[in-house]
């Protein structure tokens, strides 16, 4: 293969690498956002910040589709498995600063996804504390309307004879 269609795959996948690592660190300051606004308990900014992580997702799979597109058209200019494309291969193939690059694209990305995931367990357990908290609540106030089962009122009071009576006996 000639240099210049090699140079010109290579390019492509390093354009769309390049977008991914933005992608994922917007996703990852999302995931940072969410937190405080778990611990904020602040409903609003949390959906609106869900509806954005959501949107950021639907852009990192589309993305993640032309790498792979963008992969394998490298790794078949340049010999390396096509049908399962990686980018260390690609970077061993590839010597010199191209294979650099790779290789720190590729420790970037795992780096970023390796803290989203950190970060989505922790919001995760965020979220669970808070739903569990709010169950304790409701369970309270469903008690609390529904009234106290243990000490119910089951007899009459007893009123004494209608005569006040003297407390000491006068035979004292």
């Amino acid at each position: 293969m000639d240099a210049t269609t090699i140079d010109r795959a290579f390019d492509k996948l390093i354009q769309n690498l390049d977008d991914l690592v933005g992608l994922y660190r917007q996703l990852l300051d999302l995931a940072r956002k969410e937190k405080q606004f778990l611990i904020e308990a602040n409903t609003d900014r949390l959906v609106e910040c869900n509806s954005q992580k959501d949107i950021v997702l639907q852009k990192i799979k589309i993305a993640d589709t032309l790498r792979f597109k963008h992969a394998k058209e490298l790794c078949e200019k340049i010999g390396a498995d096509s049908e399962n494309p990686r980018l260390l291969e690609i970077a061993q193939r590839l010597h010199g600063p191209k294979g650099d690059q790779l290789h720190n694209f590729h420790s970037t990305l795992e780096l970023v996804i390796k803290r989203i995931i950190e970060l989505n367990r922790e919001n995760e357990q965020l979220a669970r504390k808070a739903i569990n908290t709010l169950n304790g609540t409701m369970d309270n106030i469903k008690e609390t309307l529904s009234g106290k089962k243990t000490y119910e009122k089951k007899g009459t009071y007893r009123s004494g004879p209608e005569n006040s009576g003297n407390f000491v006996s006068k035979e004292a």
